[in-house]
């Protein structure tokens, strides 16, 4: 068995989600790791050096400079028939391009994989998380999405690089009709990114305002982590899509998940549920939230967080 592996990364690093997706690939055979991007020189030594790569390909070139789901597709779906799967992580990346070389490859697309059984079956949570499927392919190329929380990052190898291929595209800036980059908007933030916190601090649409959102920038930096959100407070302006938790947002597992006036929709808490240790803070005794998390507190926030941000100065 053959693996392909899609990286992601900035041209620059690459995203840890991509050392899961590698994880997971080890336990399917043979792992290649394909980088497509633009002066992704670093990007390329760095993945030779992941335990368990056996070659990494390279396709470099400025066409690929901002990752058109349909220009990589139609350079990737050309290299995939000496594979019997296609793996990258269950991402925005990889949601964006991976159904559409699935489309191209005329094959069902497997999506956040959580565990391997076989070679061609796999699981998978349905019913926003309250049940996990399994799922058997017949079809000679799977492709599969991998959900980072449910494989831990693949580690640094100790010995020589795996060896690096660079492949010519044959692809221009005319063969890709249906789509064009126009701009990107990007969120720059001290904090670190809501994917990789170790804690995470996240507030619903009971924090009331945008303004309120504030006291949780302020824990998070007391505790060096990142902030989250709702949907619903997402829809109602607090907080940017970036920080959207859930079945439709984010899927995290921080060490530390720290929930403010959020009443716990089935659908976020498909987000939450891979953290180690949760505590929900909510003056509703009956919120949903409260049944998983490890340390509730029943109070209203607008006296709990002042506090605890008082508490937590002090003790700095």
């Amino acid at each position: 068995m053959s693996v392909l592996v899609i990286a992601e990364h900035n041209h620059q690093t690459v995203n840890s989600a991509t050392l899961s997706a590698i994880t997971a690939a080890k336990q399917l055979g043979i792992v290649n790791v394909l980088v497509i991007g633009y002066h992704c020189e670093e990007v390329a030594l760095s993945l030779a050096k992941v335990e368990g790569v056996e070659q990494v390909l390279v396709i470099d070139n400025h066409i690929y400079q901002h990752f058109l789901a349909e220009t990589l597709a139609d350079t990737i779906v050309p290299l995939t028939s000496h594979y019997t799967h296609i793996l990258a992580a269950a991402s925005s990346f990889g949601k964006n391009i991976m159904p559409r070389i699935a489309a191209l490859l005329d094959v069902v697309q497997v999506s956040d994989v959580i565990a391997i059984e076989s070679t061609d079956t796999f699981k998978r949570p349905i019913y926003a998380g309250n049940a996990i499927a399994t799922l058997c392919t017949t079809d000679k190329i799977k492709v599969l999405t991998i959900r980072e929380t449910a494989f831990e990052p693949a580690m640094m190898a100790k010995g020589n690089l795996a060896p690096i291929h660079t492949i010519q595209t044959t692809l221009t800036e005319k063969t890709n009709q249906l789509s064009r980059f126009i701009e990107q908007q990007l969120c720059d933030s001290e904090r670190p990114e809501l994917n990789n916190a170790s804690v995470v601090v996240a507030g619903g649409r009971g924090m009331q305002t945008k303004e309120n959102f504030q006291l949780l920038y302020a824990l998070a930096d007391q505790l060096g982590g990142a902030v989250g959100a709702t949907r619903a407070a997402v829809d109602a302006g607090f907080a940017p899509n970036d920080q959207q938790i859930g079945q439709t947002g984010k899927i995290i597992a921080p060490r530390l998940y720290i929930g403010v006036g959020i009443s716990g929709a089935i659908q976020h808490l498909a987000g939450i549920m891979d953290s180690k240790v949760i505590v929900a803070i909510n003056k509703d005794e009956n919120a949903p939230i409260l049944e998983v998390a490890d340390y509730s507190l029943v109070a209203d926030w607008q006296e709990v967080l002042p506090d605890l941000l008082n508490r937590l100065k002090m003790g700095n």
